[in-house]
């Protein structure tokens, strides 16, 4: 789908045909109307095939006038069938004879508040318009973040009750999404100091100050990402020797009850024997047999006792 946009006082409003629009934002677009707007701009193919690729690394390229800034930004997938809650997924911009091309194969709310003109007044020109989504990306990714963590928590409350490997599995995709974020947010990182070394951002002196607050953010995010990593790492490896201790807990309970059940068997076995034994001919036999026997088994268990295997 192709949502076009012109500028009335500041705000994004949606425009009638697309030459008079300022901004074009295709959204999941189909081959179609790709191909329709490679042809009306002349842009290489490759400015939007590439974006169908949920691998594409963050870059930043130049041809023919036109400039693609391509960003890793962070998605929340809400349908429970999803592998994982959260990940990330390239999004397009592409500046080009005064307009602004944004595509995104990928559903994702850095756009949404642009697209519904609910976003706060500014001078908007191409350059100040890729930093307020490069920094609104930023933001998302700390909210993300912090969702994240609180995830984390209440599992981590969850396997302090019962430890199940439901719970386990949740934590490993908890790791996963911030293997994600944490990588993506590096590779925007080269973007952003790239963006600020290029003479194209410097022909807007407020998109020139800018830049600066959205690399902070954006580094914020990247230590924010890295601190929770640490923690979910090591909350992992915790819970790891945890169900390791368990085990041999629980192994050297079942060995001390396979001791202590073995001495009345063998002795058990022994009286039962079809030979000539010590008072078999007593009428108080198998009481002495009954008798040995538990007394064997409780000096076992009070020596395993001693030794804390209990």
């Amino acid at each position: 789908m192709i949502h076009t946009y012109k500028v009335v006082q500041q705000r994004f409003v949606p425009s009638i045909t697309a030459d008079e629009a300022f901004w074009i934002h295709l959204e999941n677009p189909s081959t179609e109307e790709a191909d329709k707007i490679l042809k009306k701009y002349d842009l290489p193919e490759d400015f939007i095939t590439d974006l169908q690729d949920a691998d594409e690394n963050s870059r930043m390229e130049y041809e023919d006038g036109a400039v693609l800034i391509i960003l890793r930004v962070p998605i929340y997938y809400k349908h429970r069938s999803a592998s994982i809650s959260f990940a990330t997924a390239p999004l397009g911009i592409i500046a080009i004879q005064e307009k602004l091309i944004t595509v995104s194969y990928y559903d994702n709310e850095i756009l949404t508040q642009y697209l519904d003109g609910k976003h706060r007044s500014f001078e908007i020109t191409q350059q100040s318009f890729i930093l307020n989504i490069t920094l609104r990306t930023a933001i998302y990714y700390l909210k993300f973040l912090k969702e994240i963590n609180r995830r984390t928590t209440q599992i981590e409350n969850e396997l302090h009750q019962s430890m199940r490997n439901k719970e386990l599995i949740r934590l490993l995709r908890m790791e996963k999404s911030l293997v994600f974020f944490n990588t993506s947010l590096k590779s925007n990182e080269i973007i952003l100091e790239r963006l600020q070394r290029s003479r194209w951002l410097h022909i807007d002196p407020e998109a020139e100050d800018m830049i600066d607050d959205v690399i902070i953010e954006n580094k914020q995010a990247i230590e924010m990402a890295n601190i929770y990593s640490s923690i979910l790492s090591g909350m992992m490896d915790a819970f790891a020797s945890m169900i390791s201790n368990n085990l041999n807990v629980v192994m050297k309970f079942l060995t001390s009850i396979t001791i202590i059940l073995a001495l009345p068997t063998l002795i058990a076995s022994i009286y039962g024997m079809n030979v000539h034994l010590p008072f078999q001919e007593s009428s108080f036999a198998f009481a002495f047999v009954m008798g040995l026997s538990i007394c064997l088994s409780i000096i076992l268990v009070l020596v395993f006792i001693r030794k804390k295997y209990f």
